[in-house]
């Protein structure tokens, strides 16, 4: 793929949270390492996000200016009363990130907007929310969304949500799909593996993350494996449900809850465990599970989960369940086969090193700069 020179051109990206936000993730990294791609390319790139407690209204990440206003749920609201009375700032092109709440934005802007969905978020809805409030939430997604951006083209990560897409009424031919990379070789941090059996689970602790999940795998292993420990990286609002519930397993004395932590102390802590467990309801792509192949600590996952199906090989660079009776068994499989536990490490290292951040930035800027406005256009 030929690359493009995006210099004068200006990018507007809408997201709900940047990478400084407390509860940032997968998702967050992904769009900063497209916008890095783009200002790499030449072009402005200005982020509207919403603020959080202590954050600056305005700052310069990597290249991207970020503008913070309102909050989490005041910025769909905001970023249409900014249009309206041209208080955005002036652009050529819109990147839209929706994450279940879309910002609409093909209604109310003139210049072209390209969607960016990591995964469909239907079942997610009713873990979170009371009926009521679900119901529009999926309403407002699966229909209204697909909708208003009928005529846009979208960004997705994994095939599997390209398929999602499509089952709410997107033409396959208006998706491309540009999947997440990993870090650079020297970027890593060595560590050593722990000399007894370690379960890691990285991410934001929310509902449907089913950490819980995890927990209980490790109840169920426990008495079989006296020295197996799990480690829980990430914080948010769930961590203390998720406390009560280890101690009411009675297994909250081999349960460490790290909080969140650095790039480095993360890396050391995938590198430690013996297997990465995503217990995940819904991954656009499962961005830990690559993160993890690096340290060759291979990863269980749910089939359901959808993008796992691509960043987990099953049965080469980890395992996919069926269900959580099939997520211990697939958890106790890797704990005591020394030689499946080294292969699927070895595969994982290969397949995570065959995603790189610099090749999917090319493939999203070539995406922007299709639909880049045109000067002569108003």
């Amino acid at each position: 793929m030929s690359d493009v020179d995006l210099r004068g051109r200006h990018v507007l990206i809408l997201n709900w949270r940047d990478t400084c936000h407390p509860e940032g993730g997968g998702s967050e990294l992904y769009v900063e390492q497209m916008g890095r791609g783009l200002v790499d390319r030449g072009a402005r790139v200005t982020m509207l996000c919403p603020r959080f407690r202590g954050s600056r209204r305005r700052e310069v990440h990597h290249g991207m200016q970020i503008r913070r206003v309102g909050s989490r749920l005041t910025i769909y609201l905001l970023v249409p009363l900014m249009a309206l009375f041209r208080r955005l700032p002036r652009h050529d092109v819109v990147v839209e990130i929706q994450n279940g709440v879309p910002f609409l934005a093909s209604a109310y802007l003139r210049t072209p907007v390209l969607v960016v969905v990591h995964h469909i978020h239907r079942e997610q809805w009713v873990i979170l929310f009371k009926p009521m409030a679900a119901r529009f939430g999926w309403w407002l997604e699966s229909r209204v969304a697909p909708h208003v951006a009928r005529h846009s083209h979208y960004v997705t990560v994994s095939e599997a949500t390209r398929h999602e897409l499509a089952g709410l009424g997107v033409d396959p031919a208006r998706i491309s799909v540009v999947h997440n990379g990993s870090p650079e070789r020297g970027d890593v941090m060595a560590g050593e593996r722990s000399a007894t059996p370690e379960i890691v689970v990285l991410g934001r602790l929310v509902p449907h993350k089913r950490v819980e999940i995890a927990i209980d795998a490790l109840r169920a292993l426990a008495e079989r494996h006296p020295d197996l420990r799990l480690t829980v990286v990430g914080e948010g609002w769930w961590h203390h449900s998720l406390l009560t519930h280890a101690e009411s397993s009675g297994v909250a004395d081999r349960v460490t809850f790290t909080g969140r932590v650095s790039e480095a102390d993360k890396h050391v802590l995938l590198a430690r465990a013996w297997v990465n467990v995503m217990p995940s309801v819904k991954e656009g792509w499962g961005l830990v599970v690559v993160e993890a192949g690096l340290h060759r600590t291979p990863t269980v996952a749910f089939r359901s989960a959808g993008g796992v199906r691509e960043s987990i090989k099953d049965g080469e660079t980890g395992l996919l369940a069926d269900d959580p009776a099939d997520l211990v068994a697939c958890v106790e499989r890797i704990l005591d086969d020394e030689h499946l536990r080294e292969d699927l490490g070895t595969r994982a290292e290969k397949h995570a090193r065959s995603f790189e951040w610099p090749a999917s930035q090319a493939a999203f800027a070539a995406e922007v700069a299709q639909r880049v406005r045109q000067p002569d256009q108003s």
